[in-house]
C-alpha cells in the first residue's frame, strides 16, 4: 500500500488495524466503555473504488449482506455530501478482504476511506480532524483510520496520541465467524478494571507481556471456534484477539515463518500474513 497521489488513486486502501492490547476501565452514563488500547495498521485491507456523477446519487454496486441504511461507506458518504456542492455524487464499490465482525476494523476502514477520498474528489476541503469528528458519529474506530497514524487512544476510542511501533509482520487468522461487538460489551461477565496504563510504558515497547485484551476471555467462552484458533496458535507463539474479535493476531520473526504457520492452519480458518504500519497509506491526503 504505497502512498501515491490520489489523482492516480483508481483503487483506495482501506487498511487492517489491530489491538495490541485493550483495557476497558470503565462505564460512561451514555452505556458506552471508556478504554485504553493502541491501534497498528497492517499492510492488508480492502480496496475502495468510487464512480463519481454529477447528479447528485449515492449509491452502491455491492451487496455484502445488509441493508443500506446501515451501510457505513454510504452514510460517511451522505453525511460528507452536506458539505459539498448539490451536484456531487458517487456509486461506490468494495473489493472486500477483511472479515466482517472480525476485530480489524474492516467496515470502520471503509468508512474513513470514504471520508478521505471524497473529501479530495468533491473538492470538499475538510481538514483532518474535521473528518475524524464526522467519522466519530459513524464509530468509536473511524477516526484512527482517519487521523492515519498508529495511536495511543483512550476514551471510546477517539482520544489518539500518535505512537512510532516497530513494524513487524503478523500472523493474522479468523475462524470465518462473525462477532457482534454490542453483544460483548453488554455481557454480564465484562468487569472494567480501573487501573490504568501509562502511555510512557511504550518507550520500553510493546509486545505479547503488555497488557491484556479484556474482551478475550468472553469471546473464548461465547464462540468456541475462537478459543480453539487461540489454543491452536499458542503452540507458536503468544496469540491476542484483535479488538471484540474474533480475528487472532500474532507476531513473527519474518514474512516467511509467518507464510509457514499460516500453511498449517486449521480448515476452519481463513487470514494473511502482513506488515505492521506506522502509517495509513492515505495519510498524506488530507
Amino acid at each position: 500500500m504505497n502512498q501515491i497521489p490520489y489523482s492516480q488513486h483508481t483503487n483506495w486502501p482501506a487498511p487492517a488495524k489491530i489491538n495490541l492490547f485493550l483495557h476497558i476501565v470503565g462505564k460512561r452514563p451514555d452505556g458506552y466503555h471508556n478504554l485504553q488500547t493502541v491501534f497498528q495498521f497492517i499492510d492488508y485491507g480492502d480496496e475502495l473504488h468510487f464512480n463519481l456523477n454529477s447528479v447528485g446519487r449515492i449509491s452502491r454496486n455491492y451487496d455484502l449482506g445488509f441493508a443500506e441504511d446501515v451501510d457505513l461507506c454510504l452514510r460517511a458518504a451522505n453525511l460528507l455530501k452536506k458539505y459539498a456542492s448539490s451536484e456531487c455524487g458517487v456509486d461506490i464499490d468494495i473489493t472486500k478482504r477483511l472479515p466482517m465482525g472480525g476485530g480489524l476494523g474492516g467496515g470502520s476502514s471503509d468508512a474513513a476511506t470514504v471520508l478521505i477520498a471524497l473529501n479530495l474528489l468533491w473538492k470538499v476541503g475538510l481538514s483532518r480532524h474535521e473528518l475524524a469528528d464526522l467519522g466519530l458519529s459513524l464509530g468509536a474506530d473511524v477516526p484512527v483510520f482517519v487521523m492515519g497514524r498508529s495511536a495511543w487512544a483512550e476514551g471510546v476510542g477517539e482520544q489518539l496520541t500518535p505512537v512510532k511501533l516497530a513494524e513487524k509482520w503478523f500472523l493474522v487468522l479468523n475462524p470465518q465467524i462473525s462477532v457482534s461487538t454490542a453483544q460483548i460489551f453488554t455481557n454480564k461477565h465484562l468487569t472494567p478494571t480501573p487501573e490504568m496504563k501509562k502511555i510512557r510504558a511504550l518507550e520500553k515497547g510493546i509486545d505479547s507481556s503488555f497488557g491484556e485484551n479484556q474482551l478475550e476471555a468472553i469471546v473464548r467462552a461465547e464462540y468456541p471456534q475462537v478459543n480453539s484458533l487461540i489454543e491452536w496458535l499458542s503452540e507458536y507463539g503468544k496469540p491476542r484477539m484483535s479488538g471484540s474479535g474474533g480475528s487472532v493476531f500474532m507476531p513473527v520473526s519474518s514474512e516467511q515463518e509467518g507464510l509457514e504457520i499460516f500453511s498449517k492452519r486449521p480448515s476452519y480458518s481463513v487470514g494473511f500474513v502482513a506488515k505492521g504500519l506506522n502509517n495509513h497509506p492515505l495519510l498524506n491526503l488530507v
